[in-house]
Formats: C-alpha cells, sequence, structure tokens
C-alpha cells in the first residue's frame, strides 16, 4: 500500500459517521438555545433555561442560520398519536413571553393574530413577519426536528438583524398538534388569520380522517378565528383542494373569497412562493390550487 493510499484509509476510519456529525451539530445549537431565550416551555429548576443578558448581546456574526441537513424528519407524522405534548389547560395560563421575549405580553395585552397551522421549515413566518410587523405571528409544527430548525432560524435571524429596524421579534414557533389542542392555545376571536400551506393530503381514504380540514375542526377554526377573519388553504394536490373546498362551502360559518379578491390580497401573494414546498412546487412547474374563506357572524348575532 503506497502512503498516499494509506492516508486515505487512515482518513476514512477516523472520520465521524454522518449521524454522529448531525449530532454533535445539533448538541450545539441545543446548548446555543439554552444561552439564548427558551421558545419552548423551560423545565422547572433548570439553570439553563434562563435567558441571560450576555446571551441576548452576543454579535449578530455569531449567530448562522441552521443548516436543513442536520434536522432530518420524516415528512408527515400522524396528528392521531400521542406525542407528549405541552400545553396549557387554557390560553390565559399560556405565557406567550417564553415565545415573544423582547414584547412585553403581559403589559400591553398583545395577543397571537395570526397563526401557521403547519409550518413546516417556517418560510411562510419569515415573510409574514415584516409585511405585519405589529402583529405577533405563530407557527405550529407537530415534528420535533423540523420545530427546532424553525426556533434556530428565527433565533439566529433576530441575532443577525439585532441592529435593525425590524429584528424578527413578532414571530415565533411551538410544538402543537392543531388537531387537538387549538382552543387551548386561543381564545374565542382570538386570531384573525389562519394558515393552511400544502398540508399533508392523506390519499388513502381511510387516512381522510387526519387531513387538517374536516367539519368538526372548522368548527374550532370558526371558534378561534374573530368575525371576518381570514382562512387561507394552498395544495398542490387538486384532490386535496377540492376536499377543502367542499366541506369550507358547506359549513354555515364560512364564505369563500372571490378571485379579484385573493389577486389583490397582500397574504396570498407572499403565500405562494414563501413555503419550502411552494417553492419546490413552482421549480417543478406544477400547479397551486388556493381557496380563502371568510369568518360569518354567528347566528344568534344575525337576529
Amino acid at each position: 500500500m503506497s502512503e498516499e493510499e494509506a492516508k486515505r484509509e487512515q482518513q476514512h476510519t477516523t472520520a465521524p459517521p454522518v449521524s454522529s456529525k448531525r449530532k454533535i451539530y445539533r448538541d450545539a445549537k441545543e446548548q446555543s438555545r439554552k444561552k439564548q431565550v427558551r421558545i419552548e416551555p423551560p423545565q422547572q429548576d433548570t439553570p439553563s433555561s434562563i435567558t441571560t443578558t450576555a446571551s441576548l448581546e452576543q454579535p449578530s456574526d455569531e449567530v448562522k442560520l441552521p443548516q436543513k441537513r442536520f434536522y432530518r424528519q420524516r415528512a408527515h407524522s400522524n396528528p392521531f398519536s400521542d406525542h407528549a405534548l405541552d400545553y396549557p389547560r387554557s390560553p390565559q395560563l399560556m405565557d406567550w413571553s417564553q415565545i415573544y421575549p423582547h414584547i412585553n405580553t403581559a403589559t400591553n395585552n398583545k395577543q397571537v393574530e395570526i397563526a401557521d397551522i403547519g409550518c413546516g421549515f417556517g418560510g411562510l413566518l419569515i415573510d409574514l413577519g415584516p409585511a405585519f410587523s405589529e402583529t405577533l405571528i405563530l407557527g405550529m409544527e407537530i415534528r420535533v426536528q423540523v420545530t427546532q430548525y424553525v426556533e434556530d432560524r428565527i433565533l439566529a435571524l433576530r441575532h443577525q438583524h439585532a441592529e435593525n429596524a425590524y429584528k424578527y421579534d413578532n414571530i415565533g414557533v411551538i410544538r402543537g398538534n392543531a388537531m387537538k389542542f387549538l382552543p387551548n392555545f386561543f381564545a374565542r376571536g382570538q386570531l384573525r388569520k389562519i394558515f393552511f400551506c400544502f398540508p399533508d393530503p392523506h390519499f388513502k381514504q381511510r387516512k381522510h380522517k387526519a387531513r387538517i380540514v374536516t367539519n368538526t375542526l372548522l368548527s374550532e377554526y370558526a371558534f378561534v378565528l374573530r368575525e371576518g377573519g381570514v382562512i387561507y388553504t394552498i395544495t398542490d394536490v387538486e384532490d386535496l383542494h377540492e376536499w377543502m373546498v367542499k366541506h369550507l362551502d358547506e359549513h354555515p360559518l364560512f364564505e369563500r373569497l372571490s378571485k379579484e379578491w385573493e389577486d389583490q390580497d397582500e397574504c396570498v401573494k407572499i403565500m405562494y412562493n414563501s413555503t419550502e414546498e411552494g417553492q419546490k412546487v413552482t421549480r417543478n412547474k406544477g400547479s397551486k390550487w388556493v381557496a380563502c374563506y371568510k369568518r360569518l357572524p354567528n347566528p344568534e348575532d344575525c337576529e
């Protein structure tokens, strides 16, 4: 064996496997989260979860955007499984300062008004933030690694834009199951916009009950959405689009908005290409179907 071949053999045997690199990277990011403001509820009596002034004053170039390849996760998750999620017993018990540490939600009575359900890798959140800089925007994602990626992405953007006028302080993410616990986070009529961008189509008929839009779930969405609020849906699966339109048309508290309204609405323009899934569909020259619905007054309010 030549000297060059021996060196290559040594490098091959000493190089850590990809899984080890991924673990080392995620452990480093976890330590970075602990030094900064944690978005997930901290464990009791955990010193590492306490925010320190020094950590918030780190130079912006010390925090880099996360690399997606280190956050491997299945494309979808079973919403009916027991994911051991943390959630408040009622919206009044939710501590939003964990998610929006630079905004005192207790003193100025500021509440989340825009929700991105199944936010994925956070593309829509990142683009909605500057467009609605005075509004608190929340992404809900059930997958662990994807949620951590979005959290790390937001923390990095806050550091990188610490000296700018807009600092990404109004966007946040939590790991949660909107199909089970949405009313635990949001009070009646709290939200004015809800987004469902490229949800899991659940192609098999026996899986249709797991779709994010059903008659029962629409009643919950109507509960947390204020009168005049809007549900936004977009998908690249025509069958799922027809399913969502059918159920929304049948629900007495929603009315479809016109194509002219969609063409003029800023949020429709943003969500069309802001998500990673939407960008992939554009690259593949696929089709996208959009449907937006307005929340109608309750029947008793019309009498």
